[in-house]
């Protein structure tokens, strides 16, 4: 037996009833009608008051006719039917939407991730959100890069390091390439996240007090830097070669955790040494 092809108007529509019929109108503070209601859940008549769009439209996308919802009505739609986070994202996957919110990033860390960064020692391990900004590192980390607390918070970007910190700037074997890729990885995540004026902020002073960003900026390559390897030139202990890899926690989408292993058994042996310290 074959599995079916999605029907995304069919779903769309399947879902957004099923959605509706699940709620109590006495928790959204609805007033109670002296008639008993004949279906369970709320009214499309409500539903639409909730989203502000006409009674009419909802009963078309309930009935799949069709529709394809701007963002600004998913996004209604989500609030008027109190979606948790991921039904949320399936409903703008459903309409082949994007938020409008998706641009705004975490600048703390989340607990358990914090908690995660910790627990992953001996491993050097960080933080991250799309800006690059740092939000939480291990002892490791700041023994193989710098110590984050000593740097005022608008310093803590890895990409600021990289161009504007005199010992990190000459810190990478091979700078040009990791540069490169780092740019790539932000012009993805800018792309991604239009509407972050922090981040377009943050990319005009590079291009404004590098030469070296605006010129590899303006190439406009693209690259999503999710694995790969890092050779560093460490004041202490030589050459530390990493392997790293970036991962994106489910309940936390917004944040990036980045994990370094030592690529050799010099750069383990360099790692055990300067962390021994």
């Amino acid at each position: 037996m074959t599995t079916p092809t999605v029907d995304t108007t069919q779903e769309l529509a399947a879902f957004l009833r099923a959605r509706r019929e699940r709620l109590d109108p006495r928790d959204l503070g609805l007033p109670s009608r002296r008639q008993a209601r004949r279906t369970p859940g709320l009214r499309r008549e409500e539903v639409a008051e909730l989203a502000g769009v006409s009674v009419d439209y909802i009963v078309r996308l309930e009935q799949g006719r069709g529709l394809r919802p701007s963002a600004d009505v998913v996004e209604a739609l989500a609030r008027a039917l109190r979606l948790a986070p991921v039904e949320r994202a399936y409903l703008f996957n459903l309409t082949q939407q994007r938020p409008r919110n998706a641009d705004k990033p975490a600048t703390s860390a989340a607990p358990p991730l914090a908690g995660l960064v910790a627990d992953l020692s001996p491993l050097p391990a960080m933080l991250m959100n799309h800006r690059y900004d740092i939000l939480a590192w291990n002892h490791e980390m700041t023994r193989v890069l710098l110590d984050f607390d000593t740097l005022p918070p608008a310093q803590r970007n890895a990409m600021w390091l990289c161009l504007m910190h005199p010992e990190i700037r000459e810190f990478y074997v091979d700078r040009e390439r990791v540069v490169r890729e780092a740019i790539a990885h932000l012009r993805a995540a800018w792309a991604t996240h239009p509407e972050d004026r922090a981040l377009t902020d943050r990319i005009a002073e590079f291009i404004a007090r590098d030469e070296e960003f605006a010129r590899l900026w303006a190439e406009r390559d693209i690259k999503v830097n999710g694995r790969g390897h890092k050779a560093m030139r460490h004041p202490d202990v030589g050459v530390i070669a990493v392997d790293f890899e970036v991962l994106i926690p489910l309940e936390d989408p917004e944040q990036r955790l980045v994990i370094f292993r030592p690529a050799d058994e010099e750069s383990q042996s360099a790692l055990d040494r300067l962390c021994a310290r």
